[in-house]
């Protein structure tokens, strides 16, 4: 990835890190440890904690801070500014759900690596004219699923992606199957009734089952 800035993690690392990238709405700052220890003990490091709560970035501080083995990242980032918030935070990586030249134009400079969302074929040559070569397909199910991706890599044959939106288990191999796709994302492996019930084991029995059902599709 040609940008002007040298990453400490670099976008392939993140995406060659585990086949799933779980997608955490996290209201509570003090679910935020138990849930990224629950997930880590089933097998999965990688954790991105979207900025769709009051408490989004409490949350990712306090992962980063007391789970130094979690690699934890920022989604919904859709301007410079949350960008710049979620570094101060200490988030190692952050996603977006789509992007902007501003965006675009922000991350050369930032120290974390970002991950931008693309929906369409001008939003991914955007990005690839930006120096990205690493996208969130988003909102996958939504936009054509594995299908779309999957005609991409004609014309596209470097790109990888990690999509999300709809996925879960039952059709992650749709996507996993797939050359241009490294990992996918979801929300399945942290139900709202394992959270509310502090139930944090289920998030592991969740989590183990989930990674190994992805070994099978591992190319």
């Amino acid at each position: 990835m040609s940008l002007t800035n040298t990453w400490l993690t670099q976008p392939e690392e993140i995406f060659s890190l585990g086949s799933i990238v779980p997608v955490l709405v996290i209201e509570n700052v003090e679910d935020a440890v138990p849930i990224a220890k629950a997930l880590i003990a089933g097998g999965i490091n990688v954790l991105e904690v979207t900025l769709r709560t009051a408490n989004a970035l409490e949350v990712i501080k306090e992962i980063a801070t007391n789970v130094p083995e979690a690699m934890i990242g920022s989604g919904t980032v859709i301007n410079p500014e949350t960008l710049q918030q979620s570094i101060d935070a200490g988030a190692k990586f952050a996603i977006s759900p789509g992007l902007t030249k501003e965006l675009l134009a922000a991350a050369k400079e930032s120290k974390i690596p970002l991950i931008p969302g693309i929906a369409s074929i001008s939003e991914l040559m955007t990005g690839i004219d930006a120096g990205f070569d690493h996208f969130k397909f988003f909102p996958a199910e939504a936009v054509g699923g594995s299908k779309s991706i999957k005609s991409i890599s004609g014309p596209f044959p470097n790109i990888r992606f990690c999509p999300t939106g709809g996925i879960n288990q039952d059709n992650m191999g749709n996507y996993l199957n797939l050359n241009n796709v490294s990992c996918i994302g979801g929300s399945w492996l942290v139900p709202n009734d394992a959270v509310a019930n502090k139930d944090w084991a289920k998030i592991t029995e969740i989590t183990k089952n989930a990674v190994a059902a992805a070994r099978q599709f591992t190319k």
